[in-house]
């Protein structure tokens, strides 16, 4: 069985192929950091530098590889577009857009899948957090499309995971003792206390990657946190 995680040298991505290499499948990763890439030299079937936003090179990409059962797009532009509605650029939100749901939108029309397509989105979809106008706009439209994706591209299923708060990477916009109470006050505002991790995210995947009846549905990792 074959895989390919877009976007996965660090964070989500990592801890889902990782979790699929465990489980026997092969996995291909693609991402932008040569450094990243290179760490990942047999710990994966194979990794190769891609930017998603390149559109000749993901379109020569899934050319090159053929048919495979499952892709995962993890891509994360980080937190391009936060902020205040008023005060964030037209252009930072444009590149919100591009590199997460377009990014999306053209590895699915490229990619020969069979089985699966599973994108990770973010509870940011479904709250009312100021600042966050450019974030719920991506992730809301990501989520708004996996039930018309997943009756289109049928008999192949389509579902999305969507984190909460999870300890990554994209958080190191700042400060660590800012960012950590970040953490704890989450963590002490959800039923489930505390913040995700990747491997959370990554076990969510795994199970709509294996669950075969389970088509169209956006399965929250978050703690409680849209319920709260």
């Amino acid at each position: 069985m074959r895989a390919v995680v877009m976007g996965g040298t660090a964070g989500i991505g990592l801890a889902v192929a990782d979790a699929l290499t465990d489980a026997g499948v092969k996995v291909t990763v693609t991402g932008r950091d040569p450094v990243k890439l290179a760490a990942l030299d047999g710990r994966v079937a194979g990794a190769e530098r891609l930017d998603g936003t390149d559109r000749a090179a993901v379109a020569e990409f899934f050319a090159r590889h053929g048919q495979f059962e499952h892709l995962v797009l993890a891509f994360s532009p980080g937190p391009v577009g936060l902020g205040p509605v008023r005060e964030v650029g037209l252009a930072d939100i444009e590149a919100a857009f591009s590199g997460k749901l377009f990014a999306y939108l053209h590895a699915i029309q490229r990619a020969e899948v069979t089985e699966s397509i599973t994108m990770i989105s973010a509870a940011s979809a479904r709250a009312a957090l100021p600042g966050t106008v450019a974030l719920a706009g991506v992730n809301g439209a990501i989520e708004r499309i996996v039930s018309p994706l997943a009756a289109e591209l049928a008999p192949v299923r389509v579902n999305a995971v969507s984190p909460g708060v999870i300890d990554t990477a994209w958080w190191s916009f700042l400060p660590d003792d800012l960012r950590q109470a970040q953490f704890a006050t989450t963590a002490g505002s959800v039923p489930a206390g505390r913040i995700g991790t990747p491997a959370d995210v990554a076990g969510a995947v795994c199970y709509l990657i294996g669950a075969g009846l389970v088509t169209g549905s956006i399965l929250p990792v978050d703690g409680g946190f849209t319920v709260a």
